[in-house]
């Protein structure tokens, strides 16, 4: 059955339901399910988003998931003049396993599965990258970028599978490892034609 809308209290006719003016009021359900917005203000709440999103790399409003891949490129590059193999090797490994329950909780807090601004996921990623082409040239590092970015945007067959298969901070982190590992098999793969 229909009702007539409720007159407003200046005896105005209510807006029609749905409306902007008629949304559920702060600190409802509806508002707090409503995916919050990744920003420095957000990012500084926490130390732990602080790191989900790539150091502010991953703000940025542009391909969020590029800025922090050439974040993991240039910190790569800085800290690998004091970093052995071995404690490149610990920091993915751990980075990889804390970052499941990073991500998790900054995606919690975005109220969003899989939110664009979190790129944690990309820095380890290429990080693993890069550690196993170097020494590599320049060009072979650039390749490497563009390759590993076609596979994390594209995400052809499996990586796909794994993306929509495994949710939360699993699914954020793995989807990336896969497809760092399809770079590398790529790059492998070139290297034995050449």
């Amino acid at each position: 059955m229909q009702t007539d809308p409720t007159p407003s209290p200046a005896g105005q006719p209510a807006p029609p339901a749905g409306s902007a003016s008629n949304a559920a009021a702060p600190g409802t359900g509806a508002q707090a399910t409503r995916p919050r917005r990744a920003d420095a203000p957000f990012m500084l709440t926490h130390p732990l988003h602080i790191v989900s999103l790539g150091f502010g790399s991953g703000l940025s409003r542009l391909a969020p998931g590029t800025a922090g891949t050439l974040f993991a490129w240039a910190s790569f590059e800085v800290l690998n003049r004091y970093l052995t193999v071995t404690e490149w090797g610990l920091l993915i490994f751990f980075g990889f396993f804390a970052g499941i329950w990073i991500t998790a909780f900054t995606a919690k807090k975005l109220r969003t599965d899989d939110p664009s601004a979190i790129v944690w996921d990309e820095i380890v990623a290429f990080w693993l990258v890069l550690l196993m082409i170097t020494p590599v040239a320049f060009e072979g590092r650039l390749w490497a970028f563009v390759v590993f970015r076609f596979f994390d945007m594209v995400k052809p067959p499996p990586i796909r599978y794994f993306d929509r298969r495994f949710k939360g901070g699993l699914g954020i982190m793995l989807d990336d490892i896969v497809a760092a590992f399809f770079t590398l098999l790529v790059i492998a793969l070139w290297r034995m034609s050449v």
